[in-house]
């Protein structure tokens, strides 16, 4: 830290979590308090390229550091988006480090943040579903488990951009004759004010609708799911099915299976608590992890990257309560 800038006592912690869609910072002192905190933009270092991705997170640093009234801490606690490699957690772990920020710095994927936020230890397994789908899972003894999650050449589905394609699939064949009949057919168009699935066919390849608003379909599958479309319904069931599968996996491989453990279910279609999907999560569960205990995460997943840097650092557990309870309000 600068000369006229105050020293904290003890271990400070620069908490990052890092999403496709935004970013969260906080700055939390030695005793927990969180001094400063910022938001910024999405992380995207395969779109844009690693510097640039970082360039964004350095903006909401910057104004975190500043609210903290502080140049750097003892310690980094990045979880990223798109650290999905140990190669890539190397990466970005360089690229945090050169902006000096920190004596040290820790990357993980962003899932361990929903899974840390969720838990009173590092004893449990996550399963994320937002824009994508991961999974991980951690032990007090250092061990996880956690998979690749790039897409379908890692054997992935589910997610928000997987549903909407799933759902435009069937709703596409439905309306030409190739598949059978379902609700999709009206519903997806409708959402955005077109008659017909050839309609929106053409103005999502002309991109008179944008890329990136075809996420917005998923909401519209929960719903047609709802009103009781069988092809609706039977995507959600198998999404159900591959989050069990994934924290099933998990469960298995840190030998977790025979004790009670948490399975944190978080990400922006988890966290909606749509029931069809929510009762299927937790049937298969009891069948196949009796053990298991699912909670879904509510808590913004700063707290976990907070929560990991404090673990780094040894903070006594009065340290984690209070910055628990600033994120909880507790």
């Amino acid at each position: 830290m600068s000369a006229d800038v105050p020293a904290l006592d003890g271990a400070s912690v620069l908490a990052i979590d890092a999403g496709n869609s935004k970013t969260d910072v906080a700055v939390v002192a030695p005793d927990g308090t969180v001094l400063g905190a910022a938001r910024g933009g999405g992380f995207r270092p395969p779109a844009v390229g690693v510097e640039t991705a970082v360039d964004a997170v350095a903006d909401a640093v910057g104004r975190a550091f500043a609210a903290a009234g502080v140049t750097s801490v003892t310690h980094v606690s990045a979880c990223l988006a798109n650290a999905d490699l140990p190669v890539e957690e190397k990466q970005l772990a360089a690229a945090l480090h050169a902006r000096a920020w920190g004596t040290s710095v820790e990357v993980r994927n962003d899932t361990f943040a929903i899974l840390r936020a969720g838990i009173a230890e590092p004893h449990g397994v996550a399963v994320v579903c937002g824009a994508g789908i991961n999974c991980v899972g951690m032990r007090p003894d250092g061990r996880t488990a956690r998979f690749p999650a790039i897409g379908r050449i890692s054997g992935d589905w589910g997610g928000g951009w997987a549903l909407a394609e799933e759902a435009l699939w069937h709703a596409a064949r439905a309306a030409d004759g190739r598949g059978g009949p379902t609700a999709l057919a009206r519903t997806l168009p409708a959402h955005f004010g077109l008659e017909s699935m050839y309609a929106l066919i053409e103005a999502l390849h002309l991109e008179h609708i944008e890329h990136s608003r075809r996420h917005e379909l998923t909401p519209v599958l929960f719903a047609t799911a709802h009103d009781g479309d069988p092809v609706a319904r039977a995507v959600v069931d198998r999404l159900a099915d591959e989050v069990v599968a994934m924290a099933v996996v998990a469960l298995t491989r840190l030998d977790l299976l025979a004790e009670e453990t948490p399975v944190l279910l978080g990400g922006s279609i988890l966290a909606a608590r749509h029931p069809q999907l929510d009762d299927r999560m937790r049937d298969l569960l009891a069948a196949r992890a009796p053990k298991a205990v699912p909670r879904v995460v509510t808590a913004s997943p700063v707290l976990g990257a907070a929560l990991l840097g404090l673990d780094h650092v040894h903070a006594p557990e009065e340290v984690h309560a209070r910055v628990r309870a600033h994120y909880e309000g507790t």
